[in-house]
């Protein structure tokens, strides 16, 4: 027969594996936790690029520091930093586009997140005034 102590030590040794597994994956849930607030951090890299857009001739001025303020607020919003806008006036352009022979030029440099350039690329697609846009990342 089994005396009480004998069945108390037991318990307390299976209790004592129940804890080492419980802080087992608790580690290991830590651990996953961290790496992926590593990865976080790394996505959060900002990368340089520079932005040149070509917006219909009949946009008006107004109009256009609109669509200009538009994209550069999308930018800012995201986290990225706008260092430059630089408004090049209207020029003719090589070819029609869109039966348009000049548009305003527009050329933005900031840094943005990686991943959110193809959601800036979206929007200004979706964009009835921006005729072309060219999304360069910079080298650093």
């Amino acid at each position: 027969m089994v005396s009480e102590e004998e069945k108390e030590e037991a318990l307390k040794e299976e209790s004592k594996e129940e804890s080492k597994e419980e802080s087992k994956e608790e580690s290991k849930e830590e651990s996953k936790v961290e790496s992926k607030v590593e990865s976080k951090v790394e996505d959060k890299r900002l990368r340089d690029y520079e932005l040149v857009l070509i917006i219909s001739p009949e946009v008006v001025d107004e109009a256009l520091d609109t669509t200009i303020k538009s994209v550069s607020q999308f930018i800012t919003d995201k986290g990225g930093i706008v260092s430059e806008v630089e408004q090049l006036g209207k020029k003719k352009l090589a070819y029609p586009i869109e039966h348009f022979m000049e548009g305003s030029y527009v050329v933005t440099r900031f840094k943005l997140e990686p991943v959110l350039s193809k959601e800036l690329e979206t929007n200004l697609k979706m964009s009835e005034e921006v005729l072309r846009h060219l999304l360069i990342r910079l080298s650093n």
